[in-house]
């Protein structure tokens, strides 16, 4: 577990986007513990689904490219164009 104070976390906020264990945030003047921090496990929303469209779903990449393809898609189906 790492202790690090308030001060630190104002100065460097990326500590929190970037932690890969449990940290503890202390009021250093005070000497008391605030808040225990831990890392969030990343998991894909694919894992998450449930039921008859688990296996339906295709995993993206680039998802501005994705966007941008069904933006096309949905243009040209608006607009009847082929």
């Amino acid at each position: 577990m790492i202790s690090i104070g308030i001060g630190e976390i104002q100065k460097n906020t990326s500590i929190l986007s970037k932690i890969s264990e449990v940290i503890e945030i202390v009021d250093k003047r005070q000497n008391k513990k605030i808040a225990v921090v831990y890392p969030v496990k990343q998991s894909s929303v694919i894992d998450i689904l449930a039921g008859k469209y688990k296996n339906r779903v295709c995993k993206i990449d680039d998802i501005d490219k994705a966007k941008e393809d069904l933006m096309i898609v949905a243009m040209k189906a608006k607009y009847d164009i082929s």
